[in-house]
């Protein structure tokens, strides 16, 4: 007699499992990933001194060349969250990677000022929908209360890669020229493409969401709880959210109380980046224009990221257990740290001393809000919803160095773009304490029975 198809809760099967060999290994290859998208967005400001003087470039140049790979950043977000709510996420992924490792070994290989902004432009293209994807697919694949951790985790990796950037700098730049570590960053990211071809598995969530590729559901569901002996004949749901198999429309980024918390979400997110952005492409030289030698300046930006890292992983259980009210502590300590480094005479080793912890807590807030971004939206639109956050944050990595540089350009003395940068983890504060109690309401409703349908939300 032929069994009959059962209906299986793929959201219950996730949300019922540990953390296994499956995820870890999903979560290294992720994490080697980012590690190089890290590198190549973080390298140019380690590497703009020797082009600046190579190129003979000027503040202002300088600032367009950074916000060129920005802007390309925001307009791929948009195109690669679109491919990735499309088509899947390992397709887009795997795209991105391919694109982006191929456009920072060509930059490698510029000799003007016009060549270095359109490669600049196209590698932030190829290179801006990259993080959003990784945390959709990990995200879909852990029970909601490892969310935050996976993300975090995650971006551990892009910190690792940014705070590479300066020692591979140091190491090559002063010998080979500064060529060489776009060719460094560009050769070991082709690399782990390869790694990611034969490994990535698709988003379970994903599948089942757009109710397509059955036979694919069933694999990945055999790989995750063999005993569950599931066959492509089977129904697939999902029991926490309601099927999508529409187009995506932008919309469905603020239905229900995503009304409030996509633009919350947004503001938050875009004054983190120019921040992040701001003190990544402007750090080395400020600190230099501070007397401070090149290579301590190098270091100072990579001891800062790896502490940014290292406060972020703290932050992840709190987010994890207590909501994103936890994403406002770092931003409320960085706000009076800032104005204190820019606006108080010190000696230089107090100064480094207290602007590193406070671009170390910038850059561990940044972790909080990266954690949450993709957290809040439906399977069916989570990429978009993440990539929609990323790219609009793009806004104020743009607005970011092209700021910086009419600033230090102005003749306004250089430590006062501290007091300056003070104004964005203060936003962010304010913002997360929003995101936290509409969250709250959010898990209210859901605890309700006559309001179980906005649990379609979560």
């Amino acid at each position: 007699m032929t069994e009959l198809p059962r209906k299986i809760d793929v959201a219950e099967v996730i949300e019922q499992r540990r953390f296994t060999r499956f995820n870890l290994m999903l979560v290294a290859v992720s994490w080697l990933i980012t590690v190089f998208d890290g590198f190549d967005m973080m390298m140019i400001g380690y590497t703009a001194p020797y082009m600046r003087d190579e190129l003979a470039l000027d503040e202002v140049m300088l600032g367009n060349v950074f916000s060129a790979g920005l802007l390309g950043m925001m307009l791929g977000g948009f195109a690669f969250a679109w491919i990735g709510d499309k088509f899947g996420r390992r397709r887009a992924i795997i795209a991105s990677a391919l694109a982006f490792g191929i456009l920072t070994f060509a930059t490698g290989l510029t000799q003007s000022y016009e060549a270095l902004m359109l490669l600049r432009f196209l590698d932030g293209f190829a290179i801006g929908g990259m993080l959003p994807l990784v945390w959709a697919l990990n995200i879909e694949f852990v029970p909601k209360r490892m969310r935050s951790s996976v993300v975090t985790v995650i971006m551990m990796g892009y910190s690792l890669g940014a705070a590479l950037a300066g020692p591979v700098t140091v190491w090559l730049a002063p010998v080979h020229g500064w060529h060489w570590v776009f060719f460094f960053g560009g050769l070991c990211t082709l690399a782990i493409v390869v790694l990611l071809f034969f490994t990535l598995p698709e988003s379970v969530r994903f599948l089942v969401a757009k109710d397509v590729r059955h036979d694919e559901v069933a694999a990945i569901l055999n790989r995750l709880e063999p005993d569950l002996a599931a066959t492509a004949s089977d129904r697939f749901v999902l029991g926490d959210e309601q099927r999508d198999t529409g187009n995506f429309t932008v919309g469905k980024l603020f239905k229900g109380d995503l009304v409030w918390l996509t633009p919350l979400l947004w503001l938050g997110y875009t004054a983190s980046t120019m921040a992040v952005y701001f003190t990544s492409n402007w750090g080395p030289i400020v600190y230099e224009s501070l007397a401070f030698s090149r290579d301590t300046a190098a270091y100072v930006g990579s001891i800062t990221s790896v502490a940014g890292a290292a406060l972020g992983l703290a932050l992840m259980q709190f987010t994890d257990r207590r909501g994103p009210y936890s994403v406002a502590f770092y931003p409320l300590i960085a706000f009076p740290l800032l104005l204190v480094s820019g606006v108080v005479a010190m000696g230089q080793d107090v100064f480094l001393i207290v602007s590193g912890i406070a671009i170390s807590l910038v850059s561990g807030a940044h972790f909080g809000i990266l954690s949450i971004a993709g957290v809040f939206y439906p399977s069916a639109i989570r990429a978009n919803g993440g990539g929609w956050a990323t790219s609009v944050a793009k806004v104020g990595g743009i607005a970011g160095p092209i700021v910086g540089g009419f600033v230090l350009a102005s003749g306004l003395p250089a430590v006062r773009t501290f007091a300056i940068l003070a104004v964005c983890p203060a936003i962010l504060a304010l913002c997360a304490i929003g995101i936290g109690a509409t969250v709250s309401r959010r898990r209210k409703a859901a605890a309700t029975p006559d309001i179980l349908p906005e649990r379609s939300l979560v």
